[in-house]
């Protein structure tokens, strides 16, 4: 009995160790108050930087409406001071039924650009140099303009084509072929834009041999991302913003970092952002941005074919417009694609935001960098406010604010204290 009894002792003694040992681990680990340090980050932005910082991004919530409203009018001017007939009238020569809407796509997008021009002179030049945000001339902006302007001619009237060539042989089914035409125009862009289209705005160069490539690339293979080079490009020629993506589709993929992440951050806030942008490719982000938006595309040509046959009803003699057919409806399908996007704000946001959050916690757990990743969100303050409101955040943010990057930052950083 007595014999028993020690051992019954012995054991008990056991497992109190082993039940004590957790606790005591925690009493030993050092304390860490996930919101004290997610605040200590925050208040490294001072009170005039918050300021600016909250000025200019909430400007860009009315700059969304603007740009609807200034999209309305210039359907206005087309349908209802003529300039669409006129311009249909110019084309009508043309032997075939493509060539006439071609040309007139073209001069619709030429002459769209003109009266856009006073609004998009302040949103992309004026206003960017008011809070110190752009580093061009207005020579070299306006270059750049006129560069995006004749790839939206080009390939802006080659859509249209094809898209009213689906109306003219489709009839109410149309809607659906435009989804599917709009689509792949969609996925081919995002596949060659990589390769031909960014070199046209900045040059890219294989970053040099060192530790910065040498973390970058380890970090993809460890995550079977196949990309055996890492290019930088030269975005300080445009502002001082920091940034870096995992772009294109099957042999287009490329790392891609720009110059200001190079100079103006830490090997460890490199990191930290290279981590996130590998975790778009690993989490296949880019597939399954391009199937949501295209369910989205569906939903909006629908509505879009419902609002047109409404609007034309009642104001198409006014207007000049015969039908869906008619290539000079291309203005008021304009304008209520403008309406449908602004409208579907929140969802895309939503969509985009969601992602993102995902590659934030990808890229901890593949950088295990909290405080770069948290330093690199304080960055980004620049241009993008740092504490909205839950509903703002829902509504406005294709990204998490910078509030939320860093206390998930902060959040990661308590649970791994033990890994130090």
């Amino acid at each position: 009995m007595r014999n028993l009894l020690l051992m019954l002792a012995l054991v008990l003694s056991v497992m109190t160790a082993r039940a004590a040992s957790p606790a005591d681990t925690a009493r030993a680990r050092p304390a860490f108050n996930v919101e004290a340090a997610t605040q200590h980050y925050l208040d490294t932005l001072t009170p005039a930087q918050k300021a600016r910082s909250d000025a200019y991004f909430e400007g860009g919530y009315w700059l969304q409406l603007w740009n609807v409203v200034y999209a309305l009018g210039v359907a206005g001017i087309f349908l209802g001071l003529g300039l669409s007939r006129h311009l249909r009238g110019l084309v009508g020569r043309l032997p075939r039924p493509w060539l006439r809407t071609w040309a007139y796509a073209a001069l619709y997008l030429l002459a769209s650009f003109v009266l856009s021009l006073p609004l998009t002179v302040y949103e992309g030049y004026v206003r960017e140099h008011s809070y110190g945000l752009s580093n061009l001339t207005f020579g070299a902006w306006l270059g750049e303009t006129l560069t995006s302007l004749a790839l939206s001619v080009v390939f802006g009237s080659l859509l249209v084509v094809a898209l009213y060539a689906a109306i003219r042989r489709t009839g109410r089914s149309w809607w659906l072929w435009g989804t599917a035409i709009v689509g792949a125009f969609l996925v081919i862009s995002v596949a060659v834009g990589p390769v031909f289209i960014s070199p046209l705005f900045n040059k890219y160069t294989a970053v040099p041999a060192g530790p910065v490539r040498e973390g970058i690339l380890s970090m993809a293979r460890a995550d079977g991302v196949p990309a055996d080079n890492v290019y930088y490009f030269d975005a300080s020629k445009q502002s001082k913003r920091i940034s870096a993506n995992v772009s294109g589709l099957g042999s287009t993929i490329r790392v891609s970092l720009n110059d200001n992440l190079l100079r103006r951050c830490t090997p460890a806030e490199i990191q930290a952002v290279m981590g996130h942008e590998l975790g778009h490719y690993v989490l296949n982000h880019i597939p399954k941005m391009l199937v949501f938006f295209i369910v989205l595309l569906a939903v909006a040509f629908r509505l879009v074919d419902w609002a047109f046959g409404w609007l034309v009803a009642r104001y198409g003699p006014r207007w000049g417009i015969a039908g869906l057919a008619d290539v000079g409806s291309l203005p008021l399908l304009v304008a209520l694609f403008s309406v449908a996007s602004l409208l579907a704000t929140p969802l895309t946001n939503t969509i985009v935001r969601t992602s993102e959050q995902e590659a934030d916690m990808f890229g901890l757990n593949a950088a295990r960098q909290p405080d770069g990743f948290a330093a690199v969100a304080m960055k980004l303050s620049e241009y993008r406010k740092i504490a909205p409101t839950p509903l703002e955040e829902m509504i406005f943010f294709d990204h998490p604010s910078g509030r939320t990057r860093v206390q998930s930052a902060m959040r990661w950083k308590a649970e791994h204290l033990s890994d130090r």
